[in-house]
């Protein structure tokens, strides 16, 4: 890991030392190798998790903090092809880390509510687009929800790493998690603001690590 990525999760620990206990750093380290692979991220949670999942999302399928150019070889394509657009595409599209929320899929959710069960939704969407080498990134804030228990149950099924974003005792999650992000608190607004600056600091290691200098 770059020194500079050091520093991001240092700062982090500077600005709120009750997350000292949370192992960043290795949550990282899974996410770098999940994409050194090939893979992605599905992410999934309920009410404020839900909108959380869509947050990093936000922050990994375009620039967060750092340019990101498409690479060369994309770019003399995009020329070949389409020569007339190339320095639109060029100048305004981004290079991405791959990252799926499986809260917005509103037809597919409500389909799958009403035909079959609600609480298997996001095991559903995790059966469909989840494969081996791919990582949940599992919110709940009790650790108790039943539908990102069953999400995090199909993951190990598909052969996926978990990391788990909870609050103080971990829940049921705690058990099926690889790393797990158990912050101090056990009220659901306060563990869902700590929540926030653990995935801005993954968000922003992962893209130092992947768009930033050498060191």
């Amino acid at each position: 890991m770059k020194n500079s990525t050091g520093e991001i999760i240092a700062d982090l620990f500077q600005r709120y030392p009750l997350l000292k206990t949370c192992p960043v750093a290795a949550a990282v380290e899974e996410i770098l190798a999940c994409y050194d692979r090939k893979n992605k991220l599905l992410i999934c949670g309920n009410g404020g998790s839900a909108a959380d999942s869509l947050h990093i999302v936000g922050e990994l399928m375009k620039g967060f903090l750092l340019p990101r150019k498409l690479h060369e070889d994309k770019q003399m394509k995009i020329k070949s092809l389409f020569p007339e657009t190339a320095g639109y595409f060029i100048d305004n599209l981004q290079e991405t880390i791959p990252a799926i929320s499986m809260v917005s899929e509103t037809a597919l959710l409500t389909a799958y509510a009403n035909d079959q069960a609600a609480d298997l939704n996001f095991a559903q969407h995790v059966i469909g687009l989840g494969k081996a080498g791919d990582i949940l990134i599992a919110i709940s804030t009790s650790g108790n929800s039943k539908n990102v228990i069953y999400a995090a149950q199909m993951a190990k099924v598909q052969e996926m790493k978990v990391i788990v974003l909870t609050g103080r005792t971990g829940g049921n999650l705690k058990e099926l998690s690889d790393v797990l992000l158990n912050v101090p608190a056990d009220e659901t607004y306060i563990i869902q603001e700590y929540h926030l600056p653990i995935y801005h600091t993954i968000c922003m290691a992962v893209e130092n690590e992947l768009f930033g200098g050498v060191e």
